[in-house]
């Protein structure tokens, strides 16, 4: 049996899914893309190649090796983008949460089920239908769950807004022992530079009490404001909008003290050795054209 433990994004990491970029399929249409900065590559002729994405994967997939983190891929399915490993489930302390996500992807949370099956079935958590989550959205920080949101009236005109209120009221009763604090998020169907897709996109928290933040991604100035406070401003760095667009917050922590980041991120990766984290860069600018970056390939299991 595999014994889940996830209280936070930074604690030593010991398993992990990583997904998957083989048989990703053919480039889609403009109608068969999630958000809007696929559609952008899409359209001018430069989507992600298959083999690019394989190759950038498997370099994460070596760092992984080099800390001793135990890797799960997914089943390959042919045709099938499962590079998001992110948004098909999460864990939070000891149990799994299947993500309720749109609804062409339901086969994806199969080439998984070899996973699943080996936790103890009351850790493994789907919930009702009417909750919209994606991983990408909920990050357990200690006493914390941070989760990003979108309440708005017009939630169903958006491709772009994948956790809904219902969601975060069901993991609150979930886990009554922990302050969940949800976050509104900018959605855009159109604008990827205006576009929060998940919460990860605009804000990341780093080991040695840091975080990545990108003002714009939040929809309501006082929470981006508690954040900011939550971690003192000195110890925010701050994003640019083209900054959020390249994906620099979607960075991924292997412990409070390694980070593995996209090697064009030099201001970051700067910044991160200067607070004195080893950096492990890898190329992952390819699968960043999709609209998600290193923490949205990664679901993690099991940390100290």
């Amino acid at each position: 049996m595999l014994k889940l433990n996830v209280k936070n994004e930074t604690s030593r990491l010991r398993a992990v899914i990583l997904g998957t970029a083989k048989s990703n399929g053919p480039t889609p249409s403009v109608s068969e893309c999630y958000d809007p900065k696929s559609i952008q590559h899409v359209l001018a002729g430069n989507y992600p190649k298959e083999e690019d994405m394989v190759e950038e994967m498997e370099a994460v997939a070596a760092v992984f090796k080099k800390y001793d983190v135990m890797v799960y891929r997914p089943e390959v399915i042919e045709n099938c983008n499962q590079i998001f490993s992110r948004d098909i489930a999460f864990v939070i302390e000891d149990k799994i949460i299947r993500a309720n996500i749109l609804p062409n992807r339901e086969e994806e949370v199969e080439a998984i089920r070899y996973v699943w099956n080996q936790i103890d079935s009351k850790n493994r958590i789907v919930l009702p239908e009417d909750c919209h989550v994606e991983g990408g959205d909920v990050m357990p920080w200690n006493d914390y769950i941070f989760i990003g949101t979108y309440t708005g009236e017009d939630y169903a005109s958006y491709i772009t807004a994948r956790t809904n209120k219902a969601a975060v009221i069901s993991i609150q009763e979930m886990f009554p022992h922990k302050k969940v604090k949800s976050f509104e998020l900018r959605k855009s169907n159109t604008d990827p530079k205006e576009n929060a897709l998940h919460l990860d996109c605009c804000f990341n928290p780093l080991g040695k009490g840091k975080a990545i933040i990108h003002k714009n991604g939040f929809l309501i100035e006082e929470e981006y404001e508690w954040l900011v406070n939550f971690f003192g401003k000195d110890n925010v760095f701050e994003i640019t909008k083209n900054e959020m667009y390249e994906m620099y917050s979607n960075v991924f922590s292997i412990s409070e003290d390694i980070v593995i980041s996209e090697k064009n991120f030099t201001r970051l990766n700067k910044w991160l050795r200067e607070q004195g984290f080893t950096v492990e860069e890898v190329p992952y600018a390819e699968i960043g054209k999709q609209e998600g970056l290193l923490r949205c390939t990664t679901l993690p299991l099991i940390r100290d």
